[in-house]
């Protein structure tokens, strides 16, 4: 997760488009939380990090409307690339709160 924020305040990640049939595929996936992440803008100073939940952290409508939930659903989170970095740091040191594991 810290690689891919680095790179998307770098500028190194691509924009992620729909693809021919309209559907977004994201960039980034966890299993649990399922949870997946995506570009929707970069510009020198900020970007916009979406975020597709699925399954379980979908909406529920999402569910019941579209029989699965396939991640389209999607919040965009426009960010300052200098809290991208921080938020990288963060999470390479979050692991120190657990030394035994």
């Amino acid at each position: 997760m810290s690689a891919w924020l680095r790179a998307v305040a770098a500028g190194t990640i691509a924009v992620t488009e729909p693809g021919d049939e309209g559907w977004l595929s994201p960039k980034l996936w966890f299993l649990e939380p399922v949870l997946a992440f995506s570009l929707a803008g970069h510009t020198d100073h900020e970007a916009v990090v979406r975020v597709h939940p699925s399954l379980e952290a979908a909406p529920t409508w999402q569910w019941e409307d579209e029989g699965t939930a396939a991640p389209q659903y999607t919040v965009e989170i426009r960010m300052p690339t200098a809290a991208l970095r921080d938020a990288a740091d963060r999470w390479d040191h979050a692991p120190a709160a657990f030394p035994d594991h």
